[in-house]
């Protein structure tokens, strides 16, 4: 049967995911009636309703009572989808014989401030999945960099073979790319605001309802701050409708979670080539086959996650392009494209960090192939250390031993021997002179920062939960 809704066909990066779930239409729809549900049970709490008017509502609050499809196609007519939404619980409410129920649902409120808290409470439920499979991902990467710590391969730059490393400190600096992100990512997550100014940012009709009635009861700042309580938001103190700050901070973590996951997609991607083979993903049944070709093996987590971390900063850029276009005390346009953005930049993450999970926690790694790599360059890998120990020794200094690399590698010769023959015998022993082109020997502070990697990520997964 054919249907409206998004199931993610052409984006593989986060389809069938729990951020899929957490942010399709029904639950967008879902987080909607759940803010009008709490402001409801707010106001019954201070004694502005009556208690029956918040069962009411919280009985008509379920997305699968609405057709979303019409929703969605009436949301035109106000520019945003709780209008016709409100209509149709109101409508459901006077239905159902709760005709107070309907004329209290929203009361002081506008649909920025519902459609803003919303879209936070949302942010909030698909974060959660995010951190959990961001702290899956690293608590792989950590097992990585601690296993190979001592495994010698080579380190590339701009694509060419450039000095020893290990494994462990290629997969540590994975590690210190996702604890970083996974800082940021609590941070915007714990500081999700709600959102609630009434039409202009004033909480006019609020206040005056109260005040009007004689109701009593709690202060309206008060009742905002129950508001957030009970949706596990925080409250800001004030609106924030034109100040788009909570949606350009979270935009921004969720781009950085993208990112992080890339660069070890990336690395991925190199090392799995067949002529490197360094690595291997993790397989599992009907994943990573081609439609015409049975011999191949697909990294098809890694391309994935490169598919998310490709379209990610586009969605980050709309999120600041909007929020340095809001104007006046409501913005007309720059706020309504906000939306998709932020949906697709929690989908993408949530896409991301879901594969990124299974593919650290799961990544095969081949000492062998990487020992074989390493060697393809020889004792020239180590040219930077020849370069500096033995220019003091060898007549012509620096640029002298510079010859002979670049001799050893236009002639394709050995480039020990030539040294040696450079090298006067009393200047240094043969012992020493070969211990020079050992790479374990030229690793730096490799230990050092594989241990002070781990212990940072030791330290924020702590914090979870």
């Amino acid at each position: 049967m054919m249907t409206d809704a998004d199931f993610g066909l052409l984006d593989p990066a986060w389809a069938g995911t729990p951020a899929a779930a957490a942010t399709s239409d029904a639950a967008i729809a879902q987080a909607l009636l759940d803010v009008e549900a709490a402001w409801v049970g707010v106001l019954a709490d201070a004694g502005h309703c009556p208690p029956e008017a918040a069962d009411a509502v919280d009985a008509a609050a379920d997305a699968s009572l609405y057709d979303l499809a019409d929703v969605a196609r009436r949301s035109a007519g106000g520019g945003n989808p709780l209008i016709p939404l409100l209509a149709d619980l109101r409508a459901e409410l006077k239905a159902a014989g709760s005709a107070e129920a309907a004329a209290v649902v929203h009361r002081g409120a506008t649909s920025q401030d519902i459609v803003d808290t919303a879209l936070m409470l949302v942010a909030s439920r698909a974060g959660a999945t995010i951190r959990a499979d961001l702290a899956a991902a690293a608590a792989g990467a950590a097992r990585l960099a601690d296993t190979h710590r001592d495994t010698i391969c080579v380190a590339r730059s701009l694509t060419q073979h450039a000095l020893p490393i290990t494994f462990g400190l290629r997969a540590a600096n994975w590690l210190a790319g996702l604890t970083a992100a996974g800082r940021r990512l609590d941070a915007a997550l714990a500081g999700l605001p709600v959102q609630w100014g009434g039409a202009v940012g004033t909480l006019a009709s609020l206040t005056d309802s109260l005040q009007a009635g004689n109701d009593g009861g709690a202060p309206v700042p008060e009742l905002v701050t129950a508001l957030a309580e009970r949706l596990g938001l925080v409250d800001p103190g004030t609106p924030w409708h034109t100040n788009r700050m909570p949606v350009t901070g979270l935009g921004a973590a969720l781009a950085d979670t993208v990112a992080a996951a890339g660069t070890l997609a990336a690395d991925v991607l190199t090392a799995s080539r067949p002529e490197i083979a360094e690595v291997s993903e993790p397989r599992a049944p009907g994943r990573g086959g081609s439609s015409a070709m049975p011999q191949k093996q697909n990294p098809v987590l890694s391309v994935l996650i490169r598919q998310a971390a490709l379209s990610a900063p586009h969605q980050a850029a709309q999120l600041f392009l909007a929020a340095g276009l809001a104007a006046d005390e409501r913005p007309d346009g720059s706020w309504h494209s906000e939306w998709a953005a932020l949906r697709s930049l929690l989908r993408l993450a949530g896409g991301a960090s879901t594969k990124l999970s299974e593919l650290a926690t799961g990544l095969q790694v081949h000492p062998e192939a990487l020992a074989a790599n390493a060697a393809l360059t020889g004792d020239l890998l180590l040219s930077e250390r020849i370069t500096s120990r033995l220019a003091p020794l060898v007549e012509g200094g620096k640029s002298a031993v510079q010859e002979l690399v670049t001799r050893s590698l236009s002639e394709r010769r050995e480039l020990r021997p030539l040294l040696r023959d450079a090298v006067p015998a009393g200047s240094l022993s043969d012992d020493d002179f070969n211990a020079l082109f050992d790479p374990a020997g030229y690793l730096g502070q490799t230990g050092t920062f594989i241990d002070r990697i781990l212990a940072d990520h030791a330290a924020w997964s702590a914090t979870a939960g």
